[in-house]
């Protein structure tokens, strides 16, 4: 397997050129003190977009967020331009052998791009309350809060944090993963097998006299079912993977 995936074209518009040719001006903060785009920065680039600046909206007026219905300049067509002729840059190439053991083969991809999520992810999804422990759910006031305005209880970044853990847990356990020989943690004492013939020649498998191997399959079903939970939630927020 060969695997070559540049990163997202960026869009280049008259308000990131704006940014650019009044690269002195400093970032203001918003509410939350997020640095954002200086308020004049962002009229000079609506200037270069649509060739005028539109006042703003008042208390009432209802106005198109996107601005569609407002002709565009020819920099923001020629700029569009550009921004079309731009592709990610991406080859894949798969081998006979990659798919032989295929579930291993996606886990050595999948394994540390899970631990990259976790490390540098900049938001979290709606995780259903059914699949995290009780003590991470909220209660029935917070649920109501949210349902009214859709303010978050103080556990709902931490619920996604712990379904990550259980899809890298899951990975973990897969060839090449630091788990990998999680089963033989269920296991005490030596192994100690022989054959024994039998009288139409064939052979039985029985165990020695030193035979002392003992498994504890109640905690290793127990083990198996978490790696498949964590298989399970994985499947059912994949396409919140970008969280």
């Amino acid at each position: 397997m060969r695997v070559h995936i540049g990163p997202y074209k960026k869009w280049f518009g008259p308000y990131q050129l704006a940014e650019v040719l009044m690269f002195w001006v400093p970032k203001q903060k918003d509410e939350n003190g997020f640095p954002q785009t200086a308020e004049r920065v962002h009229r000079f680039g609506e200037w270069l977009a649509y060739g005028s600046i539109a006042p703003k909206p008042k208390v009432g007026d209802v106005y198109d967020i996107f601005r569609t219905d407002r002709k565009v300049t020819l920099l923001y067509r020629f700029l569009g331009w550009i921004d079309s002729k731009k592709s990610r840059k991406m080859s894949v190439r798969i081998d006979s052998w990659d798919t032989w053991g295929m579930d291993d083969t996606l886990g050595y991809i999948i394994r540390p791009m899970l631990y990259q999520l976790k490390k540098k992810k900049q938001g979290a999804p709606q995780v259903d309350f059914d699949d995290v422990p009780e003590y991470l759910r909220p209660t029935a006031e917070e649920l109501e809060k949210y349902n009214s305005d859709g303010t978050t209880d103080d556990k709902f970044f931490e619920r996604w944090d712990w379904v990550l853990d259980q899809m890298i847990f899951a990975f973990d356990s897969l060839d090449g993963g630091p788990n990998e020989d999680w089963e033989h943690q269920f296991t005490t004492g030596e192994y100690d097998f022989r054959l024994k013939k039998q009288d139409d020649d064939t052979s039985l498998m029985v165990r020695g006299e030193n035979h002392t191997a003992e498994t504890d399959w109640d905690a290793r079903k127990a083990y198996g079912e978490r790696i498949q939970n964590g298989f399970r939630l994985f499947g059912k927020y994949y396409q919140s993977l970008w969280c």
